[in-house]
């Protein structure tokens, strides 16, 4: 890490001036008693800088009281400190009511939000379209279903409520109801069934694996598909948006009847079935690739490929345990440098992200020259504008280095720290990206972006933005793209097969 702690530290930090240390208590060791150590920040409000005033402190452990003038040295045998969140602390409105609980996120929000240029977002229409609503709001799911809409508005995957005993009843009210049906789309313009659930209306209606939907509740595929909005939205790329308006053009409310026009494999006629849709969760686990993990798998699993003799790596996440995390990958690294294998598949395709730095550590491996890889910026509330980090992302080298060609392959549920991670790799000569479609697009940093509302709802949004050293934004809206893509979307069994 670099600099001040700036959460769950016994000190404070200011986020606007780099997080330079402002308050608090520091624990100090001193060998003996003809030690310095500042009693002041000195002119340039900075701990540790030639400007500071000094004087003796004692020997051994010693408090120093940062919040007075001059700091306070003192010794208590059982001390007792106090660890502050610090600026990565939640925003907590939720005390306030639904209207100035939005008030008060929509003002720091449209502040704060690093994407409203390219993203063409206008704050104050949003402010005055949806301030009615959360006024009108007389209940909580009435506010729910507010802030829902509010959230669709901004095109940014890392945007969202957070699930919780009333997002999971209105959840189960509306779109509680499937079919048992797994779909897939092929090239944009035809999509099939994939999967059929035994026991449910699909099996019972003799829908087969393989069949062609061609209307869906009278409209045709493609233009029902378009007029979903899917519930876990919003997105930051309609690759992304896509994939799951798909999902759920097939869940509903439980007891809702659909119309469907389809074509069987080997028939030459097509026929209509109406299904009642029952209480089903199971294609939505079996369809989207992150609810289709193994909740045991290890975060970073590898093997050598028969035939090829190539390394294929698959990493999970990169929220898991670090140290677990980062033993595996070293010695995986190492093994297949040892193997002497030809190449690496790295197959980033179903990873939602996590430790931004990790991923870096990881990245390391694969170059043998330190580099500048992005900035990142912020809005700085004392100087009114956004503001470069003083500390630049960059790119060491690990302690092992894999020279051999590598592929990348990736698919829009590779998001956040999983994009960077694969947008790294692929700046190498030798690297190619693999998928059907590119990754999320999801690139914002959302440290400082959560909020606390009323009705024990929570949201978070992006606060800060990653640029190349050319001040080019990295990611957000477009994703890690592949070489060369169709726009093929398969459910995760089918992409493993």
């Amino acid at each position: 890490g670099t600099g001040w702690s700036n959460g769950y530290a016994s000190t404070t930090t200011d986020a606007d001036r780099d997080f330079e240390i402002n308050g608090g208590i520091l624990v100090v060791w001193a060998p003996d008693d003809q030690q310095g150590f500042p009693i002041g920040f000195g002119e340039d409000s900075e701990l540790f800088t030639d400007d500071d005033p000094t004087d003796l402190i004692p020997a051994g452990y010693t408090l120093v009281d940062l919040d007075k003038e001059p700091f306070r040295f003192y010794k208590e045998a059982r001390p007792q400190l106090t660890l502050h969140e610090g600026d990565v602390a939640v925003n907590d409105f939720s005390s306030l009511s639904y209207s100035d609980a939005f008030r008060a996120l929509h003002e720091k929000v449209a502040r704060e939000y690093p994407f409203t240029a390219e993203k063409g977002i206008d704050w104050d229409m949003l402010y005055e379209t949806f301030s009615v609503k959360m006024t009108e709001s007389g209940a909580d799911e009435d506010f729910f279903w507010a802030l829902k809409d509010y959230s669709l508005a901004i095109p940014d995957g890392h945007v969202g409520i957070g699930f919780n005993d009333l997002v999971g009843q209105l959840f189960f009210e509306n779109y509680g109801g499937s079919f048992g049906l797994i779909l897939a789309e092929i090239d944009g313009s035809k999509v099939i069934v994939t999967d059929v659930i035994d026991n449910t209306p699909a099996a019972d209606s003799d829908i087969e694996i393989g069949a062609e939907i061609l209307e869906w509740n009278r409209q045709a595929i493609d233009e029902a598909i378009r007029e979903v909005e899917p519930f876990f939205g919003p997105y930051s790329t309609e690759h992304h948006k896509r994939f799951d308006q798909l999902v759920f053009l097939t869940r509903v409310a439980p007891g809702d009847q659909v119309e469907v026009r389809l074509k069987n494999p080997g028939d030459e006629n097509e026929v209509e079935i109406e299904m009642r849709a029952i209480v089903e969760y199971d294609s939505l686990f079996l369809w989207l690739p992150n609810f289709a993990t193994d909740e045991l798998a290890l975060p970073i699993e590898a093997e050598v490929l028969d035939g090829s003799g190539l390394g294929y790596i698959k990493i999970n996440t990169f929220s898991d345990d670090y140290n677990l995390m980062a033993q595996l990958w070293d010695r995986q690294i190492r093994e297949f440098i040892e193997l002497d294998v030809p190449g690496i598949i790295l197959d980033m395709r179903v990873n939602g992200g996590g430790n931004s730095g990790l991923a870096r550590d990881f990245a390391g491996y694969f170059f043998d020259e330190e580099f500048e890889l992005m900035q990142r910026s912020y809005y700085n509330e004392t100087a009114g504008q956004f503001e470069y980090q003083e500390y630049i992302s960059r790119i060491q080298p690990g302690p092992a280095y894999f020279d051999g060609p590598l592929a990348v392959l990736v698919s829009t549920y590779c998001v956040s720290a999983c994009e960077g991670f694969s947008y790294t790799i692929a700046l190498r000569d030798d690297v190619t990206v693999v998928g059907h479609t590119p990754s999320a697009g999801a690139y914002g940093e959302v440290g400082r972006g959560q909020y606390e509302l009323p009705a024990a709802l929570s949201m978070q949004f992006p606060t800060g933005r990653s640029e190349t050293m050319d001040g080019e934004l990295v990611i957000e809206g477009s994703g890690v793209v592949p070489v060369s893509y169709t726009h093929l979307t398969l459910p995760t069994n089918v992409q493993q097969c």
